[in-house]
């Protein structure tokens, strides 16, 4: 099947457990026309035997957006993969990267690395059953396996099978003996050994992932790879993607924050309207809009205490921006 990947993006937000559902995309959305979003991790399991609906819908807005799949078995992914397309999403991404004891149990994430023939066999099911690309997130090792030699294979056998478009985090992950938070930190983050893969591979489309957290650091690092992920900081620094819509995208036509927050005000009352959804689930996105301006404390305490009180609703938005007027 053709499977071309046409939202290759400059700028991409990681997938983040508990961070990039649906109301949190539309909010970076906003903020970002042109960077490619993705879906938390959610598994095959949910899919199958789960609310299908509550994990896959999204805003026609998001676009595009990528779902990301957590799972080891080639049918239940190919079955979830095609779930994913049906449903309307741009992307699939199979997760090789994640460290939790949790997932490590199903032999989700990133312990997949130690099994790439599974993982092709699973890319080569996925990528039979959509007409969207298949692509891979991935660390550069795991454990004692610590080198060059040993993600090489890995990008080498996922190829074979078809995948052009891996996301690399350039930290390893210990999958015995650190939390998955350790795992963000502890481990040396190692973009070198990415650039050795991306220098290896130039045909395919290699993203970069880990620690990157300035508008300089992103322009560095496109000189060497095809994209960069950010990851808690574009959630917790948010409007970093308008900065990059300028400096990447060369788009001036960048919304204002006081403007992104008040757009989000119709967002939050259609979702009260239409599923019921807890004002709460949507503004907890929005606390780190104004970080690093004046009035931004403020805003943060309103953002984080307001949508607790009895019949709170759209209007603490409001509330919440008016040091700002």
């Amino acid at each position: 099947m053709n499977q071309e990947n046409k939202y290759i993006s400059s700028i991409s937000v990681a997938p983040m457990m508990d961070w990039t559902d649906r109301h949190c995309r539309y909010f970076h959305r906003l903020i970002s026309p042109n960077a490619l979003l993705y879906t938390e991790m959610i598994t095959t399991g949910a899919l199958i035997h789960g609310d299908k609906q509550r994990h896959l819908n999204f805003s026609e807005a998001e676009h595009p957006v990528a779902l990301q799949l957590g799972g080891s078995n080639a049918d239940d992914l190919a079955k979830c993969a095609k779930m994913g397309e049906d449903h309307g999403y741009d992307e699939i991404n199979l997760n090789c990267g994640c460290p939790s004891d949790r997932v490590q149990k199903g032999r989700i994430g990133a312990i997949l690395m130690k099994e790439p023939e599974t993982v092709a066999k699973a890319v080569e099911a996925m990528r039979r059953a959509v007409n969207i690309p298949i692509t891979v997130k991935c660390r550069i090792g795991i454990d004692e396996h610590d080198s060059y030699e040993f993600l090489d294979k890995f990008v080498s056998i996922i190829k074979d099978a078809g995948c052009n478009d891996f996301i690399i985090h350039a930290r390893k992950c210990w999958l015995q003996g650190l939390s998955p938070k350790e795992n963000r930190t502890k481990p040396e983050i190692n973009y070198a050994r990415a650039a050795q893969i991306k220098s290896a591979y130039p045909e395919l489309n290699i993203s970069i992932n880990g620690d990157i957290k300035m508008v300089e650091e992103v322009q560095e690092h496109l000189k060497t790879f095809d994209s960069t992920m950010l990851g808690r900081e574009a959630y917790q620094n948010p409007y970093i993607l308008a900065e990059l819509e300028k400096s990447v995208f060369n788009n001036d036509n960048v919304m204002s924050r006081i403007d992104i927050a008040r757009e989000m005000i119709p967002y939050a009352q259609q979702q009260i309207k239409d599923y019921g959804t807890p004002i709460k689930s949507i503004t907890r996105h929005m606390t780190g809009l104004f970080q690093g301006m004046a009035g931004a404390k403020k805003y943060r305490q309103l953002l984080s205490t307001l949508p607790h009180i009895d019949g709170a609703d759209s209007s603490i938005i409001d509330q919440a921006l008016e040091g700002f007027r």
